[in-house]
């Protein structure tokens, strides 16, 4: 979506065991002991589908692969991503080697885990409970959810987990996580779900809408599972919030029904497509609510529409707020980009809007995001390395003279960048809404300039970029990942 990247408690034991609603397994529900719910039997069932991943690689992983290293910048080490190391490793088997977890999702072998934990790996082993180690093929990456798809040849008959429904979750609810924290395998902890549908913004995964939990989570969890009291995996562990790198009681998962509608994807077609609407939005703040009169502060406001984009032949407007998407309230700007990202492009949907003083309704037929230029595939024939304006990540538009007006530019000033889709963009801070000015002292005013500045960038380059964010500019160096053979 082209647009600056912005979800009860519990309240006795038959809700939390799950006694009503449909397709639940009872056979593996935690029967409380001492008022608290005993997890005995769910880690009983499920501890051998819980695998412990290791991924290593032949050479120097490219700069912005690893977002736990070379992180000086105090805002990234809000949301880095735990890379599970061995206990004491040293520089070199750090610099070579990752750790994290994963969980076996069907019996002939596949396996789900974080896209992180596997990034430009040379091979990837899977540890199993009996201890037995297999190498594993990776099937198919998707760094815009944070997902990877593992395959194993082990004979069939693997366990399995059991997968739940992460729309059911409710904050206040039990939930466990099984993984290998520091290396440490099958290390099991417990804690509540703290929130859902929680969107981190334009900071990281915007197109997700992540479970918060306070279940201890550390390096080395990436990709392990995240059950609710039912025994069935709701959510994929993935992230912690730390200014040290450690756990501090804030961790999310990427809910499980995301997860797998990328697996479904990347199984049939290699690939994860993701919907588009083609707008830049902002939160609706106070200013906003008292210039519109509106009567309260919900809905995103519409700051942009793309030329041609699926919001521009719908009608949509800059000015409009947009309240529901899909029949989905809409509370904040950063509600938005996941509805989006989750609707199948080419459906229609309704999209309610507040417009000169009116609520309006607006069907609009969704468009289709770029695919994330980083992602990994094994379906169909290997892709050469990405070279051009694909090679940086970033995917760009032509600003309109009332944007430029904003931002103080001359016509036939910037390209607007509308999704940033490479590791290397995104590990520099680059956001959509950002605007570029220059490629390599070149100036760039169109989608065409850009294209023609960076047509010549190849695996290896290093290109500058004067890129302007509000009323602050500055040069931004990318350095795009070298191909393996050089």
């Amino acid at each position: 979506m082209n647009q600056p990247r912005f979800a009860t408690s519990l309240l006795c034991c038959a809700l939390a065991l799950g006694l009503t609603g449909p397709g639940l397994a009872f056979a593996q529900t935690a029967a409380p002991v001492g008022g608290l719910p005993d997890f005995t039997g769910i880690v009983q069932k499920n501890a051998a589908a819980v695998v412990h991943v290791e991924a290593k690689y032949s050479g120097r992983r490219p700069k912005g692969a690893d977002p736990t290293q070379g992180q000086d910048d105090p805002q990234a080490e809000l949301f880095r991503r735990f890379f599970g190391m061995p206990m004491m490793p040293s520089p070199e088997d750090q610099a070579h080697t990752s750790l994290g977890s994963g969980f076996i999702i069907s019996s002939d072998g596949y396996i789900l885990t974080n896209n992180h934990v596997v990034d430009h790996a040379d091979t990837v082993t899977v540890r199993l409970q009996d201890r037995r180690t297999l190498t594993a093929k990776v099937v198919g990456t998707d760094p815009t959810y944070d997902i990877a798809l593992l395959k194993v040849d082990a004979g069939g008959n693997l366990p399995t987990v059991t997968i739940g429904d992460s729309r059911l979750l409710k904050p206040g609810q039990w939930v466990l996580a099984i993984g290998s924290p520091f290396g440490f395998d099958f290390t099991v902890t417990q804690g509540i779900v703290s929130a859902v549908g929680r969107t981190m913004g334009n900071q990281d995964q915007p197109d997700t809408s992540f479970i918060q939990t306070d279940v201890p989570i550390n390096r080395g969890n990436s990709g392990g599972p995240l059950f609710n009291l039912q025994g069935q995996v709701v959510g994929v562990n993935s992230q912690i919030y730390s200014d040290t790198g450690g756990y501090q009681g804030i961790a999310f998962s990427i809910p499980i029904d995301v997860a797998m509608n990328a697996v479904e994807q990347l199984k049939t077609q290699g690939y994860v497509t993701r919907g588009q609407l083609g707008v830049m939005v902002k939160p609706v703040d106070d200013d906003v609510v008292k210039a519109l009169k509106l009567g309260s502060s919900r809905g995103a406001i519409v700051v942009s529409v793309s030329p041609q984009s699926a919001a521009a032949k719908a009608g949509l407007q800059a000015g409009d707020v947009i309240l529901a998407f899909n029949g989905h309230p809409v509370e904040q700007g950063s509600d938005l980009p996941p509805m989006v990202a989750m609707t199948k492009p080419g459906s229609t949907v309704p999209v309610e809007v507040y417009r000169n003083g009116q609520d309006k309704t607006v069907n609009v037929t969704v468009g289709t995001m770029s695919r994330d230029a980083s992602a990994r595939s094994s379906v169909g024939t290997p892709s050469a390395p990405s070279a051009g304006a694909d090679a940086l990540g970033l995917s760009v538009q032509s600003l309109d003279q009332s944007a430029r007006s904003q931002l103080g530019l001359k016509a036939g000033e910037g390209v607007g960048i509308s999704d940033v889709t490479g590791p290397v963009a995104s590990q520099a801070g680059l956001q959509p809404g950002d605007v570029i000015l220059m490629v390599n002292q070149k100036k760039v005013g169109s989608v065409e300039a850009y294209k023609a500045a960076t047509a010549g960038v190849k695996p290896g380059d290093t290109v500058l970029l004067l890129v302007r964010r509000g009323d602050a500019t500055n040069f931004v160096a990318l350095t795009v990942p070298a191909d393996k053979d050089e």
